[in-house]
C-alpha cells in the first residue's frame, strides 16, 4: 500500500526543504510547488491526503487555493502557513474551510501533530460506511426528526472535519454540550479526551491554575505538580461552557493560549505546547457582550470562527414525542412507561422555557405519579411560563424615596412594605433580596443557572449575592 501523499505549496525553498525532510521521516510521500499554478497542476493529476500552503505566493494568495480545494476536492483537508503575528489571516482561512493553520516559524512538533490529525480525517473519508458508524452520535444525543435538527446534524458533520474553533449559542437546556460532544465524537480526535469546563463555576483567583496547571510550590497548597484543563484535553477537544462569564483578565491569557497553542503553568518559567481544539458555548449573545465591553473583541473573533446555533425546543415541538420516549426509557430503569395522548398534546402546547432539560425534569417528576405505566396530563403538573412584573410605589411629589423593587412570578409574591419604617434600611433590603433569591431557588429546585435567568441577573452575580447573604444549598 502506497504512503499518503502531501502537497506543500510555498515559495521559500529553505522552508519547503525543511517541511519535506520532516514529513518524509514520518513515512509520507511529498510533492512541492513554489506557486499556485504549479499546485493546481499537481491537484489536477494527483489525490492528496493533505495540502499545506503558504498564505503569500508569487502569483496569488493561499486563500484562493483554500477556496478551490474546499470546493473541488472536498475530501482533501487543506492547512495554511501564516506569518508570525498574522492571526487574522488564520481566522479568514479557517472561515473559508481550512482544516488548520501553522504560524511561522513553523514548529516541527506542531506540524507533525497537525499532519497526523489530517491523515486521520483522510482515512475516515476513504473508509467504508460501516467503519464510520462508531463515530455517529448515540440515540440520546441531539435527537429529533424536525428539519431544524436534521440541518443541525448536517452542520455538525461538516464541522467535525475542521480544527476551526466553534462557538455554540443557544438557550439554557437546549443541548449545547451535547452538540460539542457530537462534534468531538465525529472528528478525527474522537479517541482523545473531551474536557468540558463551566467557566462561570471557577473562582476567579483559581482560574489560571485550573486552566493551565501549576508547579509544586507555586502557591500555598500546591504540594504537587498538576496539569490544567488544556493539558488534560491535549490532542482532543476543550469545551468552554458559559464562556461569557470569564473575567476580563482571564480572557487575555486565554487569547494568548489559543493563538500560540502554548501554555505556561503557574510557577513555571517555560511554556509547553498543547494541541487542543476549542469549542465555546454560552446562552448569552457574545456580540452584545463585546458591545457592552464585558468581552474582548479579539477573543470573540478567535472563538467565533464558526457559529453553531441550537434551536429552542419550542421551535421543534414535533420532536417532543421522540425525545419524551427516549427520556422515559432511560429513566424507567427497564420499566415501560408511555405518555397518554392527551399528555403528549399538553407537552406539545407548552413553551418549555427550560428546553430539553426542563422536559426531562417534568418527565422525571411525572414518573413518580404515573399509574399503570401511563403518564396522564395531571401527572405532568405543567405550569404557565413565569413572567416578571415590576412593582414600584409612586413616591410623594415633594420628595423622592428609594423603595425596594418587588418581583412577582407565579407563586412568588412578596408582601408589601409595612407601614412603619425599618430600623435599618440596609438590613431590611438584604432581607427582601434574600427572600426573593430563596424563592427563585426553590422554584427552580436550586438550579442556580435557571434562578439567575428568572431574576434577570448573571450566574456570577447570583453566586456573589448568595455568598454575601449567606444562602446555602439545602442539605
Amino acid at each position: 500500500m502506497s504512503s499518503p501523499r502531501i502537497l506543500i505549496v510555498d515559495d521559500e525553498a529553505d522552508l519547503r526543504e525543511l517541511l519535506e525532510i520532516t514529513l518524509v521521516k514520518m513515512g509520507l510521500d511529498i510533492d512541492s510547488a513554489p506557486t499556485l499554478a504549479v499546485a493546481r497542476d499537481y491537484l489536477a493529476k494527483t489525490k492528496y491526503a493533505l495540502v499545506l500552503t503558504d498564505m503569500r505566493l508569487p502569483d496569488g494568495l493561499g486563500i484562493e487555493l483554500v477556496h478551490e480545494v474546499t470546493a473541488q476536492y472536498k475530501n482533501t483537508p487543506i492547512a495554511v502557513i501564516t506569518a508570525f503575528g498574522s492571526a487574522d489571516n488564520a481566522v479568514v482561512a479557517l472561515k473559508a474551510g481550512a482544516f488548520d493553520y501553522l504560524s511561522k516559524p513553523v514548529g516541527l512538533e506542531q506540524l507533525r501533530v497537525m499532519v497526523r490529525s489530517a491523515l486521520r480525517i483522510s482515512q475516515n473519508d476513504s473508509s467504508d460506511k460501516s467503519s464510520q458508524k462508531a463515530i455517529v452520535p448515540t440515540a440520546l444525543r441531539l435527537m429529533g426528526q424536525s428539519e431544524a435538527m436534521q440541518d443541525l446534524r448536517a452542520q455538525i458533520t461538516r464541522l467535525a472535519r475542521s480544527m476551526a474553533p466553534v462557538a455554540i449559542s443557544g438557550e439554557s437546556g437546549s443541548g449545547k454540550e451535547l452538540a460539542a460532544r457530537d462534534i468531538h465524537a465525529q472528528s478525527a480526535r474522537n479517541d482523545k479526551p473531551f474536557v468540558a469546563v463551566n467557566c462561570g463555576a471557577i473562582p476567579e483567583a483559581l482560574m489560571e491554575a485550573e486552566f493551565f496547571g501549576y508547579r509544586k510550590g507555586a502557591f500555598t497548597g500546591a504540594v504537587d505538580d498538576r496539569d490544567g484543563f488544556f493539558q488534560a484535553a491535549n490532542g482532543g477537544t476543550l469545551l468552554l461552557d458559559e464562556v461569557a462569564d470569564l473575567p476580563f483578565a482571564m480572557q487575555v491569557k486565554l487569547l494568548r493560549a489559543i493563538q500560540e497553542r502554548r501554555v505556561r503553568k503557574v510557577g513555571a518559567t517555560v511554556e509547553e505546547q498543547v494541541d487542543v481544539r476549542i469549542i465555546s458555548a454560552t446562552h448569552q449573545n457574545l456580540h452584545d457582550c463585546v458591545g457592552k465591553g464585558t468581552f474582548r473583541q479579539d477573543l470573540y473573533y478567535r472563538l467565533n470562527v464558526i457559529e453553531l446555533s441550537l434551536p429552542p425546543l419550542r421551535e421543534r415541538l414535533d420532536d417532543i414525542g421522540l425525545l419524551a420516549q427516549a427520556i422515559l426509557t432511560r429513566l424507567g430503569g427497564g420499566q415501560q412507561t408511555v405518555l397518554a395522548p392527551a399528555a403528549l398534546d399538553a407537552l406539545r402546547s407548552y413553551s418549555f422555557p427550560g428546553n430539553v432539560r426542563e422536559l426531562e425534569n417534568i418527565l422525571e417528576r411525572a414518573l413518580a405519579f404515573a399509574n399503570d405505566g401511563v403518564i396522564e396530563v395531571t401527572d405532568l403538573a405543567l405550569k404557565a411560563s413565569p413572567s416578571i412584573k415590576i412593582f414600584a410605589p409612586s413616591p410623594p411629589a415633594e420628595e423622592t424615596l428609594m423603595v425596594p423593587v418587588l418581583i412577582e412570578t407565579e407563586e412568588m409574591i412578596l408582601p408589601p412594605l409595612a407601614d412603619e419604617l425599618p430600623q435599618s434600611l440596609p438590613d431590611h433590603l438584604d432581607d427582601v433580596e434574600r427572600e426573593i433569591i430563596r424563592r427563585a431557588l426553590a422554584k427552580t429546585r436550586f438550579n442556580r443557572t435557571q434562578a439567575a435567568e428568572l431574576l434577570g441577573i448573571s450566574f456570577r452575580q447570583l453566586r456573589y449575592r448568595m455568598q454575601r447573604l449567606d444562602i446555602n444549598a439545602p442539605e
